[in-house]
């Protein structure tokens, strides 16, 4: 059943003029309904009318998007919220920037999705803002562009598949990036170069503990820990996925899909989707050989002493990217991301399933159309959650099958040994 509201629009791009604001706005208007009410937003008139142009070139036939200039305020982002029943913003980095819109729709019952991989700033949203967000009615969806909504879906799929399969709770997923052809933008280049400008070493510890942003205690089990070999060189063999290593983003989606689990587990109307008791979760990444995985380990290593020595960030800082960049279109529509995770049901005799997502194009462009069909299922579908903080996976099924139309296939079934 359709969204019924009194707002002005019904989507609102903030951050329009961005890199992912504008695959944002591109993806609305090649897909979206023609007469959605939507709005792009940011502090330049100028670059806004141009992104309108854009918009109009490619789809001329539907309601072209209205202009509201926005700074970074709580008064002006405040305002803005009122006007709309959904605001997307992809202005940051998220721990500098993005408290005002995120406060601004908590406080005002607006629905918010965005696209940090910022655990930290979820972590303290979390913490100011759940009971804002309760009280107002506002369903909050951080962390729902690349980072890290694939996974989380891949994780939801291979759950929902072994409970309708088996009628059982699931033991344990295992994802892995299986292959990324992609460069950073600017943004995500400027967020992990900055991270420790915006919070502390302490914050980061305490965000990217295990299911620290679960709304309940971890599981019981404790998974198995990896060999002294795996820690050197961050190599390791799966059954079914191969030789993997250390993933970029692991800890980052880890802290979604755990979230996902306590969420599942206690929100009433999605108890039925509940993982399980003993549930645990692994993401790694596929190299093509063992020496790229030892070197894409050690390189990882060699991120997090940048990341803690200031002078290093500013030198790095000089040679990539900048806010607002990115890889040309002509150049990013080449890309390619596959993910395949294995889900094994809890009992019986631990029957294994398989998942494989993907998208052929750029990854920022994904990341657009997962806000932009995220956006879509809230107004579209009767999501039966109260206010708060939520994940992509609570949006489940109907978010997976909009996305198909989107070119993001999710295939699971039954693992035959």
């Amino acid at each position: 059943m359709p969204s019924k509201h009194d707002r002005q629009y019904d989507v609102v791009v903030f951050g329009a003029t961005g890199y992912t604001g504008k695959y944002t706005a591109q993806y609305i208007t090649t897909h979206l309904p023609t007469d959605l009410k939507w709005a792009v937003a940011g502090r330049s008139q100028s670059k806004l009318e141009d992104v309108v142009a854009e918009c109009k070139a490619v789809n001329a036939d539907r309601a072209q998007p209205g202009i509201e200039i926005c700074n970074l305020t709580d008064a002006d982002l405040a305002a803005l919220a009122k006007k709309t029943f959904i605001l997307i913003t992809t202005v940051g980095p998220y721990g500098k920037l993005g408290e005002h819109a995120f406060k601004a729709c908590a406080e005002n019952g607006t629905h918010y999705l965005d696209v940090t991989g910022e655990v930290p700033f979820v972590a303290k949203m979390l913490k100011k803002y759940q009971a804002a967000a309760q009280a107002s009615g506002a369903l909050m969806f951080p962390q729902i562009g690349i980072e890290s909504a694939p996974p989380d879906l891949v994780t939801w799929s291979l759950a929902s598949f072994i409970r309708s399969e088996f009628s059982s709770p699931t033991a344990d997923v295992t994802v892995s990036i299986h292959n990324l052809k992609s460069a950073p933008s600017g943004g995500t280049l400027t967020t992990a170069l900055t991270i420790l400008e915006n919070f502390t070493l302490s914050d980061l510890r305490a965000a990217y503990a295990p299911y620290s942003l679960s709304p309940l205690p971890r599981p019981a089990t404790n998974p198995s820990k990896p060999s002294l070999l795996t820690r050197l060189t961050g190599l390791v063999s799966i059954p079914s996925l191969g030789l993997l290593t250390t993933s970029p983003a692991g800890g980052t989606d880890a802290a979604i899909v755990q979230r996902t689990w306590g969420l599942l587990g206690s929100v009433p109307s999605r108890t039925a989707q509940f993982y399980g008791p003993h549930f645990s979760f692994r993401e790694y990444m596929r190299p093509r050989n063992w020496l790229t995985g030892i070197a894409v380990h050690c390189g990882l290593m060699v991120l997090g002493l940048v990341m803690v020595t200031p002078w290093l960030r500013r030198v790095v800082a000089r040679w990539v990217y900048q806010p607002g960049e990115g890889p040309e279109a002509g150049v990013a529509s080449g890309d390619e991301i596959e993910y395949r995770g294995i889900g094994r049901r809890d009992g019986g005799g631990g029957e294994r399933v398989v998942c494989r997502a993907g998208f052929r194009g750029s990854v920022y462009y994904l990341t657009g159309i997962l806000l932009a069909e995220a956006a879509s299922t809230l107004l579209e579908e009767d999501v039966e959650l109260p206010g708060g903080l939520y994940t992509a996976a609570c949006l489940g099924q109907p978010l997976i099958d909009r996305l198909e139309r989107g070119g993001f296939h999710i295939e699971t079934k039954r693992l035959e040994d």
